[in-house]
């Protein structure tokens, strides 16, 4: 199937290598504009960007799609579909009547819920037992188009949002391999609006917390907002970043009271957390033990 791909990050890229791999052809590549990266600020090309040209097909970085030139310019390249992951542009109506097979876009949730940007953090934050992906036909909508194959996984209890992230897009190649495969099999199906929910962007507030908050909440925090942008709290006057953590139980003591030091085990508003790495702010990722005997706190003390 002649392809034309549009996609950005590292799922993306790993979505476009597996197309290759497939035999398809690719008749171009859409991506977002190179970035500085790093504390030098090294201006480099995103993950897609590097798969198409290691592979010598065209790739175009358009800061817009709405542009006649660019919609001359994809009329040009005669794809029979456009395949969309995590390209972070909206396809305007011009675009999306284009090609004859239409657009297809892999959504790294099970449609319709977590429609937009952080399906996968927004799952593992709210403590849900399941995920998954679809491959869904795109219309105007944000995330709203015809579901075409879904592939659900679970969520382990302690699993990060990005250790859950490596084993989606993995499973997202496969189905979007699939999908084409079986393409013209597949039955269009609706998605149910009325049962949609909205999984938008993290912002960096978003990761403080106190312990005055359920436990269970707290760590579904600290997984989810792992890698990026790392839940913390403060102690001190400084920020301490929680990596990893664990449901404990607590006999009612007032939130923040350490109730253990090895592991180093907090009251909650409900429940209690073990604080299992922590990285003070300035410093390295440790154990939460070794934060706790570097503070030499002890059992009844108050975080």
């Amino acid at each position: 199937m002649r392809i034309l791909f549009m996609g950005t990050p590292d799922i993306a890229a790993h979505c476009l290598q597996a197309l290759y791999e497939a035999g398809h052809t690719l008749c171009g590549v859409f991506t977002r504009q190179d970035k500085p990266v790093g504390r030098k600020q090294v201006l480099t090309a995103p993950p897609v960007k590097q798969v198409a040209l290691a592979h010598g097909t065209p790739v175009f970085q358009p800061v817009t799609l709405r542009d006649e030139a660019i919609q001359a310019q994809i009329r040009a390249l005669e794809p029979e579909i456009i395949v969309v992951v995590a390209y972070g542009r909206i396809l305007p109506p011009e675009v999306l009547a284009i090609p004859p097979r239409g657009c297809i876009n892999l959504h790294v949730s099970l449609l319709p819920k977590y429609r937009g940007a952080a399906p996968v953090q927004w799952a593992v934050l709210n403590g849900d037992a399941e995920t998954g992906v679809t491959i869904m036909k795109m219309d105007e909508g944000l995330d709203t188009g015809d579901i075409l194959l879904v592939r659900p996984a679970s969520i382990g209890p302690e699993e990060t949002s990005g250790e859950l992230f490596e084993r989606i897009t993995a499973l997202g190649a496969e189905t979007l391999l699939d999908a084409l495969a079986r393409f013209d099999a597949l039955t269009p199906v609706p998605q149910d609006n009325a049962a949609a929910t909205l999984a938008p962007p993290l912002r960096k507030e978003m990761a403080r917390f106190t312990f005055d908050e359920d436990a269970a909440r707290l760590h579904n925090l600290v997984r989810g907002m792992n890698p990026w942008p790392v839940a913390f709290f403060e102690y001190g006057g400084k920020k301490i970043k929680v990596l990893a953590s664990r449901v404990a139980t607590s006999a009612g003591e007032a939130p923040g009271t350490v109730l253990a030091v090895k592991p180093l085990t907090v009251a909650c508003g409900q429940g209690a957390l073990q604080l299992l790495q922590v990285v003070p702010e300035g410093g390295k990722p440790m154990e939460g033990s070794a934060w706790a005997a570097g503070r030499r706190f002890r059992v009844g003390d108050s975080l």
